[in-house]
């Protein structure tokens, strides 16, 4: 395996569910260069390539579907946010979660609706159908998020769209 190859695959080992465009910017290798190598890796099944939410992640190949999934979610800030007040503050409604880590209702529903799709969070609905949030397997998202130390164009672009979801909402 070239030198190269083995710094995209520790990369890989070492930040699951790294997104492609992050990988050629941490690695500061021409796109078309991870391109070659990724492909390598992926045939030679020491990467596993999976897509989420327009994105594509690598990952070793020893995480789980939900694992995956979760990693995906969890490189997003305002995802992660959610499920640190969430492990935090223990199961909580909708709004104050929202108002916890400022982001507008719509914003926290689009988060939900992909961190329930995987399993990370679900809604429970009370007697006068009133809606709490709780985790579902807090043991397990507490060990990825401690995995999960994200970049700085990755926090630019989640504070960009809370960023306009603001001036949307003003």
């Amino acid at each position: 395996m070239s030198e190269t190859r083995i710094r995209v695959a520790d990369h890989i080992k070492h930040n699951p569910g790294v997104h492609f465009n992050e990988l050629v910017r941490a690695l500061d290798l021409a796109p078309g260069q991870v391109q070659h190598h990724v492909r390598r890796l992926l045939s030679d099944e020491t990467v596993r390539r999976t897509e989420f939410y327009g994105r594509t992640h690598y990952f070793p190949p020893e995480f789980d579907d939900w694992e995956r999934g979760a990693l995906a979610l969890v490189r997003r800030e305002t995802a992660r946010d959610i499920l640190g007040h969430l492990l935090e503050h223990g199961d909580a409604r909708p709004d104050d979660v929202a108002d916890a880590i400022g982001v507008a209702r719509s914003t926290l529903e689009w988060h939900l609706d992909h961190l329930i799709e995987r399993d990370l969070v679900e809604k429970e609905r009370d007697l006068h159908n009133r809606v709490t949030l709780v985790l579902t397997h807090p043991e397990r998202t507490t060990k990825l998020l401690n995995e999960v130390s994200p970049s700085l164009p990755e926090r630019f672009v989640d504070r960009f769209d809370r960023l306009i979801d603001a001036l949307v909402e003003g």
